[in-house]
């Protein structure tokens, strides 16, 4: 079974070599697919010449245009179904997902079709955060979760384990959010699909290194986005 880790990346020079490493030491044999979004800083290079260290097993897609999380990722699942990879896995740079948990999601989503890494299912378990982000992040979990009717304690969850055959199936073009918007579509389309999904519980942790790319609009696009979601789905129009 192949098993691909999709990584987007802006700026994480100062976290990419070590993510990259901290994959590739686990007994697993994932891959790694960076997906770069022309960074300024130079994180593409750095993925270049580590794939000298790496070959066939790190791979690097630079995109030319930034234009969301959602859209770096959609790019990665085209590439890992043309390539016949059997499980994909969202991970993010700054290791603010734990690598060791990916052996995790990858155990769970084999007795289901996708595996989340969820902050919320025991607790909040949630590492360096301010106070007002915690807040923010688990009401806005518990916001989609009644307005959707989708059965996941961590709706915006970023780290998370796709079988083959949800990519297939979920309709990659008909994604149209980007931020948190694109986490909560992902686990929308799979769950109206009556794809099974589990959580997995993690213990996230705010990035030392490196810029958050959080910012307001995408806070406002996924409170709307879930509104149009729900209504599209009571028209029939998903």
């Amino acid at each position: 079974m192949k098993k691909l880790v999709i990584i987007p990346t802006y700026n994480e020079k100062e976290n990419i070599e070590n993510i990259i490493s901290a994959v590739f030491v686990l007994e697993e044999d994932f891959h790694i697919l960076i997906v770069d979004d022309s960074s300024p800083d130079g994180t593409a290079d750095i993925v270049r010449n580590l794939q000298k260290i790496y070959p066939h097993i790190l791979h690097l897609s630079v995109r030319k245009t930034k234009d969301g999380l959602g859209k770096a990722y959609i790019h990665g699942f085209r590439w890992a179904l043309q390539n016949q990879y059997d499980y994909i896995f969202e991970m993010d740079a700054d290791f603010s997902h734990n690598p060791k948990d990916l052996s995790r999601l990858f155990e769970a989503c084999k007795n289901a079709d996708m595996s989340i890494g969820s902050r919320y299912s025991k607790g909040v378990n949630v590492v360096n955060w301010p106070m007002g982000r915690v807040l923010l992040s688990y009401f806005a979990s518990k916001y989609v979760r009644t307005i959707l009717g989708i059965p996941v304690h961590d709706t915006t969850a970023g780290f998370v384990c796709f079988s083959r055959k949800v990519l297939e199936e979920i309709g990659l073009d008909n994604i149209k959010l980007k931020g948190y918007g694109f986490q909560i579509e992902m686990k929308f389309r799979a769950f109206k699909k009556g794809f099974k999904i589990v959580e997995v519980p993690i213990i996230f942790t705010n990035r030392e290194l490196g810029e958050s790319k959080m910012n307001g609009g995408i806070i406002h696009e996924a409170v709307f986005g879930v509104l149009n979601l729900k209504w599209k789905s009571i028209i029939g129009k998903l």
